[in-house]
């Protein structure tokens, strides 16, 4: 299914040299565990299926696999110590199963420690032959979408359910999960997922989509930067090989004709060229200027994994991905879509923001197919906060990791992108959530019902107080004053820990349906793999949670 993340509700150039941080992740993890065996004694990728592929037969019950269940491997992580973690998606009777996924926790010898699981329902059907037909869940899709965009004239909506078994909300049902997309006014996108229940016709749950957020050149926002291009004959190309090739088109202001994950018309991505290899003016005019923006958040961003996370590529697999800027009439958004593995920016509408191709944008779009990848947080509900919370939490710690003097890092989601018609100076705010005068500062019973992009406040205000600690401070030139929900004083551990320890919370030990009392358990047991149970960061990352009422 794709998974379009949007940002807002609603001779050779020189590379960039961007600023390290203390230790990486890869780093930190490695000393923690203090491998005994040498690399060459490590297990390796195929190894850890191997030995998966035997623990899945000896603990099939304890892991809730039936005779008509099927796992099919997601991901695969090899610690510096040789454990090993193996991320499954499973079916059931063929069908796929939302909420069945799991990660199985292997020893350096491959014996079985523990498991992670989205669900511990029992998964078991008396039939999978819906009552609900397709046609009728694709109407019931479809007038959701509408009631969504109350005032708006759809045109070219499509909707196409697929038959699922819902193991995400309570007792596993069947169900439809139907993605209906239609273009608004302006010919710009809108989509929503609908899950409706295949016995009743009951709407189960709804989510947006299209999920917001969101050789030298001269940007819009971080000034002049450097950039790996490559050249074709007297030309270059803002295509950079030595990051897997990732590249910058022009969308001409064309929009996609998509339906479900299939582009039946999609914008072009027309790869831009330059005679010079110096590239855009620094003008919004400059139809190259943008792109200079989005390739560099790209670079940075790119590099930022692999060099703190030891991450090769969003995918983890070392291959680019691709940004189309210049997308629709004034569109008032960017996202991160799975299905072409691309990031796609909108112009703005000049009056509230403007392009939104700044740095933070580029690395919470990008973390949104890290997330896809790994613990695949489903995009609603207290899981679709932390999803969105994930993708700001990387795209600050980018925007840190950059140490750019011209968008230096901060803890304000968007600022650059935001104009004055917009009322505020942020999109968001991580020390104190609240000010957007939407988002959540600590959890409550409710907050699950929130919009994600508002949902998603209070891991977004635990990432603050662990990194930073709570009161007042002035960072990089920014005013904080971040309270805490039971009235607790909070000591920072710095940046670097808190993007450590989120990491490995993420891809280890996350599913696609943790909310936020499972991020908690799997930011502890992040923080005690990483430094000791019991350990300073260990005990900070409970007190910050404490803080925002998780607990």
């Amino acid at each position: 299914m794709s998974r379009i993340r949007p940002y807002v509700r609603g001779a050779r150039s020189r590379r960039l040299a961007t600023a390290g941080v203390a230790a990486t992740a890869a780093t930190l993890l490695a000393a923690a565990l203090s491998p005994a065996a040498g690399a060459a004694d490590r297990p390796t990728r195929a190894t850890a299926l191997e030995n998966a592929a035997s623990v899945l037969a000896d603990h099939a019950s304890a892991l809730g696999l039936g005779p008509a269940q099927h796992p099919k491997v997601r991901d695969v992580i090899v610690d510096p110590d040789g454990t090993q973690h193996v991320r499954y998606d499973r079916t059931y009777r063929q069908l796929p199963v939302l909420g069945g996924d799991f990660v199985v926790h292997l020893a350096p010898n491959g014996a079985y420690k523990s498991s992670s699981r989205a669900t511990r329902s029992a998964i078991s059907l008396s039939s999978v032959t819906p009552a609900l037909s397709a046609p009728k869940a694709a109407d019931l899709a479809a007038n959701a979408l509408k009631a969504a965009n109350l005032g708006e004239t759809l045109k070219k909506l499509t909707a196409k359910p697929r038959l699922v078994v819902d193991a995400l909300h309570g007792a596993p049902k069947l169900a439809w999960q139907t993605d209906a997309a239609a273009q608004d006014s302006l010919g710009n996108p809108v989509a929503r997922t609908v899950l409706t229940d295949a016995r009743t016709g009951a709407q189960i749950d709804a989510w947006d989509s299209i999920e917001q957020a969101s050789g030298d050149g001269k940007s819009l926002y971080s000034g002049t930067v450097g950039l790996e291009t490559t050249q074709s004959g007297s030309t270059y190309q803002l295509k950079d090989a030595t990051r897997g090739n990732t590249y910058t088109g022009d969308a001409a202001n064309k929009t996609d004709l998509c339906f479900l994950n299939i582009c039946i018309s999609r914008a072009p991505a027309t790869l831009f060229t330059d005679a010079d290899n110096h590239w855009g003016t620094g003008a919004s005019a400059d139809r190259a200027t943008a792109a200079v923006d989005a390739q560099y958040g790209t670079d940075v961003t790119w590099d930022y994994y692999k060099n703190v996370h030891g991450r090769n590529g969003i995918g983890g697999d070392g291959k680019g991905s691709y940004n189309r800027v210049h997308y629709g009439n004034k569109y008032n958004n960017a996202f991160w879509d799975d299905s072409c593995f691309c990031m796609t920016y909108g112009d703005g509408d000049g009056t509230q923001l403007g392009p939104l191709v700044s740095l933070d944008v580029a690395g919470h779009e990008m973390s949104h197919g890290v997330t896809s990848k790994t613990a695949a947080l489903t995009y609603s509900g207290e899981s679709g906060g932390l999803n969105e919370a994930t993708s700001d939490i990387f795209g600050t710690l980018v925007e840190f990791y950059a140490g750019n003097s011209s968008d230096v890092g901060d803890y304000l989601i968007g600022e650059k992108i935001v104009r004055s018609g917009f009322g505020k100076d942020a999109l968001r705010y991580m020390d104190k959530p609240s000010k957007d005068g939407s988002s959540a500062d600590s959890w409550s019973s409710s907050v699950g019902n929130l919009d994600v992009h508002y949902s998603s406040g209070v891991a977004n205000h635990f990432a603050y107080l662990l990194a930073e600690g709570s009161g007042a401070k002035t960072i990089n030139g920014v005013s904080y004053n971040s309270p805490t929900s039971n009235g607790s004083t909070v000591t920072g551990i710095g940046r670097d820990k808190l993007g450590a320890i989120w990491y490995r919370a993420l891809t280890v030990y996350m599913t696609s349906s943790t909310n936020y009392a499972g991020a908690r358990t799997a930011t502890l047991n992040a923080a005690k793999d990483l430094y000791g149970a019991g350990s300073t960061e260990y005990n900070a990352v409970a007190a910050a949670w404490s803080a925002v009422n998780v607990n």
